[in-house]
């Protein structure tokens, strides 16, 4: 059973920066595909980006292409998301999720709000 913990959320000004980490346990990690979601109020949860499980390939979101960065740490079974010039429409629930054949997990969840 993997389980997942995400950490780094919190509250930014616009155009600030945060790192998001998700700690895996439980499972092998280098052969997980990893992404991280979000979902704001009311709105349907989205992927944000992806990575494989080399780290070798990423796939992100057109909204946040160019200002967010996904990476991984196999030695440490861990995932990143270092989020940049971040924007009031980045607000969100922020949800780490592993991928293993047809088997998803997900992750509690860590609070990401931009304002000012």
């Amino acid at each position: 059973q993997v389980q997942l913990v995400e950490s780094g959320g919190g509250v930014v000004q616009p155009g600030g920066s945060l790192r998001l980490s998700c700690a895996a346990s439980g499972f092998t990690f280098s052969i997980l595909i990893m992404s991280w979601y979000r979902q704001a109020p009311g709105k349907e949860r989205e992927l944000v980006a992806n990575i494989t499980n080399t780290g070798r390939s990423t796939n992100y979101a057109d909204s946040v292409k160019g200002r967010f960065t996904i990476s991984r740490d196999n030695a440490q079974n861990t995932v990143y998301l270092q989020m940049n010039s971040l924007k009031p429409d980045d607000t969100a629930v922020y949800y780490c999720n592993a991928k293993f054949l047809n088997f998803l997990y997900w992750g509690q969840g860590t609070q990401v709000t931009v304002s000012s």
